[in-house]
């Protein structure tokens, strides 16, 4: 399944790296940056958060909350977060494997993995922006941040 910009973004629950639950409903009001990625602990991936944590306060200016969601279990996405210092959730995708990344059209089923892909849902939880990355290329956070600043 694949969805466009301006439909509504499909609600979740997951659970955290403090075994919490957080659901996308309770960011409205919010913009959200959905920040889907392969795996925990892999190079690509502890870039592209590396750069999220180093440029987290333009996304607050921005009213946006980032959640970063992959296949991984809530325990790597404890140690993870911690190792990087990463103070956004990070959402399992565990259980049943890859059903939320599958709603947005991103589930590769045939590794295993969430793709790598931004989607930005807006304050009254509508797909504002989304873009699919190859496995290799960490996106570009400024690209991401611009893309951000133009939601209303």
């Amino acid at each position: 399944m694949s969805l466009a910009v301006g439909q509504p973004a499909p609600d979740f629950t997951l659970k955290n790296q403090d075994q919490k639950d957080v659901r996308l409903a309770d960011y409205r009001g919010k913009n959200v940056v959905l920040v889907f990625y392969p795996l925990d602990w892999s190079p690509v991936c502890t870039n592209e958060h590396a750069c999220f944590v180093s440029d987290m306060k333009k996304f607050e200016k921005l009213n946006a909350q980032v959640l970063g969601i992959s296949v991984d279990s809530v325990w790597s996405h404890k140690a993870f977060a911690e190792k990087l210092g990463i103070r956004y959730p990070l959402l399992a995708d565990f259980q049943p494997r890859g059903s939320v990344a599958e709603k947005f059209g991103i589930y590769l089923a045939d590794k295993g993995i969430t793709g790598r892909a931004i989607a930005i849902v807006d304050q009254a939880g509508k797909l504002a922006w989304f873009k699919q990355y190859e496995i290799p290329q960490a996106p570009d956070v400024a690209e991401v941040a611009e893309a951000l600043a133009k939601v209303r």
